[in-house]
């Protein structure tokens, strides 16, 4: 008996990674799977078919029960072909899990606008052609379990993800949306921001991510040299499936609209933004006021993460310099 015994799942870009340990560990744990995933580079480009074929033929081996799905996410059509192939395959959609990415990295001066519209189609969008159709049928039942991933460029930001980023911070707020607008029919949505090494990972640049570490812009997904040397075992993909099976079984009926970050060992949550420190008075700041109170109190020992270099003439930091002297 697995804790996902008689449900059916969609998870999109199962074909490899992260998507491919959940749709293995469902298996494994009873639930039918649409295994989905159009075979694209990290780009986005290309096709093929043998990643979704492969996975199917693995958990058929093991005695589950799958079939494979080809569309794209960035497409309305795509989302509602899966369902729709999930209630003909299997009879229902039970879960549906959001893994499916592609990576357009560039600084944002230099991004294009077909870079950021790949980006945000396949990321932000792609959860919207998959929640809309599922959702409809999920509200009916009065059951279903959402699984939405985000990422620590999305809660945190990351150098060179200015696409990726916004993506992802829009898919943890749209996740928040979806528990409220859901939750009453028995439905679920939570977000995971996974910390793994996959093959999007592998392509991020040297130059990136010694920009980030330099800068102190480190979140559950990174690649911190620390991490490597203590946990670099825990950062294989499939550590993020247990997790999510977890919050996709009945036992996790109640946890609805919560962030998780799931790297290796470590799971953390959080749901919203949380004050570091406030300030207040009643009634208007003055501008002399704010000064005093942003710097010594609300600001003080707060690092920039991404501070101008020592080269660049910065109007103010003499001034700052001097109050410090």
């Amino acid at each position: 008996m697995g804790v996902l015994d008689g449900k059916v799942a969609v998870v999109t870009g199962s074909g490899r990674g992260i998507g491919r340990g959940i749709a293995m560990k469902f298996a494994a744990q009873g639930a039918s799977v649409i295994v989905n995933d159009p075979g694209v580079n990290v780009d986005g480009s290309g096709h093929d078919a043998g990643p979704a074929d492969q996975v199917v033929d693995e958990i058929k081996a093991l005695g589950g029960q799958a079939a494979a799905n080809y569309d794209s996410v960035a497409e309305m059509s795509g989302g509602e072909n899966m369902v729709k192939q999930a209630v003909d395959a299997f009879g229902k959609i039970d879960i549906l899990v959001n893994t499916a990415g592609i990576l357009r990295d560039r600084m944002l001066f230099n991004m294009t606008q077909e870079e950021w519209d790949d980006v945000i189609a396949v990321h932000l969008k792609g959860h919207f052609s998959t929640i809309k159709p599922a959702s409809i049928l999920m509200r009916q039942q009065r059951y279903g379990r959402i699984i939405n991933f985000s990422s620590s460029s999305g809660t945190i930001g990351n150098t060179g993800q200015f696409n990726y980023g916004a993506a992802k911070s829009g898919i943890a707020g749209l996740g928040r949306v979806v528990a409220k607008d859901l939750g009453r029919y028995g439905v679920t949505c939570n977000i995971i921001a996974p910390g793994a090494g996959t093959r999007m990972t592998a392509t991020v640049p040297d130059s990136a991510r010694e920009l980030r570490a330099g800068s102190g812009i480190q979140g559950a997904a990174s690649n911190a040299p620390v991490q490597e040397s203590a946990y670099a075992g825990l950062r294989d993909p499939e550590f993020v499936a247990p997790m999510v099976t977890y919050l996709c079984s009945d036992d996790a009926w109640d946890i609805n609209g919560w962030v998780f970050n799931v790297s290796g060992g470590s799971i953390s949550v959080s749901r919203y933004p949380v004050a570091e420190r406030s300030i207040f008075k009643p009634g208007h700041w003055t501008l002399p006021e704010l000064d005093d109170a942003v710097q010594n109190v609300l600001m003080k020992d707060i690092n920039n993460p991404a501070p101008p270099r020592d080269d660049i003439e910065v109007p103010g930091r003499d001034i700052a310099a001097r109050v410090l002297s």
